[in-house]
């Protein structure tokens, strides 16, 4: 016996299908642990924030060279916390980011702190990149 094949009906039947799809543990990402990172800019500077939790500052560098900006580290696991894991969804490994630096900025001035986790760097614009107002005389 031959029986039309609906697709809205098939779709409703095979909704565990789905539901085991959309339940699955995708990794978030693939080489481990990759650092969060937003890039703002306001008049004077540009200000990378990068989300390092759980690193001490022993753990990463940031280098400049060849008009790059590199933060580099890794995130290790500590032994203990895998024993008898049911889950863990926390990502580790080496990281590596690199920024290209323009001539618009002051490379010599760069600054960085590290507080809570949150890696601030400041990268100041150099003087030509800055906007510079023109005063209109009226005649």
């Amino acid at each position: 016996m031959l029986v039309k094949w609906n697709p809205v009906g098939a779709f409703l039947n095979h909704g565990s299908l789905l539901d085991d799809f959309f339940n699955t543990d995708f990794p978030v990402h693939s080489s481990g642990f990759d650092p969060v990172i937003d890039v703002k800019e306001n008049e004077k500077d540009f200000v990378i924030n990068a989300e390092l939790p759980g690193l001490s500052k022993d753990d990463f560098k940031l280098t400049i060279e060849d008009n790059s900006l590199t933060l580099e580290g890794e995130k290790k696991v500590a032994k203990e916390e895998n024993d008898n894991a049911y889950r863990s969804e926390r990502r580790y490994g080496a990281f590596k980011r690199v920024f290209r630096l323009t001539d618009s900025v002051d490379s010599k001035k760069i600054a960085a702190d590290y507080t809570d986790g949150i890696l601030s760097i400041t990268v100041p614009k150099s003087e030509k990149a800055k906007p510079k107002q023109i005063e209109v005389k009226v005649s």
